[in-house]
């Protein structure tokens, strides 16, 4: 039970950071992986680079924000699976600023990667998930979600409600035998917080918050990921799992 074998799962934001990571840690467990993102570059790139090692991985060049691409997801899923086991809802993004100096145009974009795509997909692929019978979802949030990291308001807003979703679909999806988690990561080595971690002083407010005393590798995240795809999490629902070097229990 210690593999994701005979698995099939769908990760979006799946050719950088914290989801590529993921892509080829559920590759290695023995998982069938479709992954997507927007850059027809990156998705050849990766892909050819896996299946050249032999693994059962397709990439799909697909924006979650778009209905016409998530139904491009689901085609896939119901052409090629007979049911989909895992959904990684991965993709997101980040535009810092303070709160008063967003345009509408800026908070609302942040809103719909992070927020309402992921119930979108969650919910377009709801039929597929329901035919497996033990399907897991599993939504990537942030320690922005439960506190202020100056990570501006609209990405801590997003995170937050993924939480409350991540609750209440395992709630209403546990009758199907659909389980549903969220991971919320702590500083990541990403390119979505190269900008950060390259200011020293931040780098070092962000280490001393931190009892490990470094940030993390999205290998670590990938890790607690597959965990709780594997059928050994199978009476983990509904909950969050901070992954952040002790960052969240540290007072002084």
């Amino acid at each position: 039970m210690w593999n994701l074998k005979g698995q099939t799962a769908v990760i979006t934001g799946g050719t950088k950071g914290i989801g590529k990571a993921t892509v080829l840690e559920f590759l290695e467990l023995g998982a069938e992986v479709l992954f997507t993102a927007r850059s027809g570059e990156d998705i050849i790139k990766l892909e050819d680079e896996l299946l050249a090692k032999g693994y059962k991985v397709k990439g799909m060049v697909a924006d979650v924000t778009i209905p016409e691409d998530r139904q491009k997801i689901l085609s896939y899923v119901e052409n090629n699976w007979k049911a989909l086991t895992i959904l990684v809802n991965n993709a997101g993004t980040n535009i810092r600023k303070k709160a008063v100096e967003y345009s509408e145009e800026e908070y609302r974009k942040v809103l719909e990667i992070n927020m309402f795509s992921p119930f979108a997909l969650s919910r377009h692929l709801y039929p597929q998930l329901k035919k497996a019978h033990r399907a897991k979802v599993i939504n990537i949030a942030s320690s922005a979600a439960t506190q202020d990291v100056s990570s501006g308001t609209p990405y801590a807003m997003s995170k937050a409600a993924l939480l409350q979703q991540t609750r209440s679909l395992a709630v209403e999806w546990a009758e199907e035998n659909i389980r549903v988690n969220a991971v919320s990561p702590w500083y990541t080595h990403t390119p979505l917080t190269d900008s950060v971690l390259s200011q020293k002083d931040r780098m070092r407010n962000i280490l001393d918050r931190t009892p490990l005393n470094r940030v993390a590798q999205p290998e670590e995240m990938a890790a607690v990921i597959a965990f709780l795809a594997m059928d050994k999490s199978s009476y983990i629902t509904g909950q969050n799992i901070v992954v952040d070097g002790g960052m969240s229990v540290k007072a002084l």
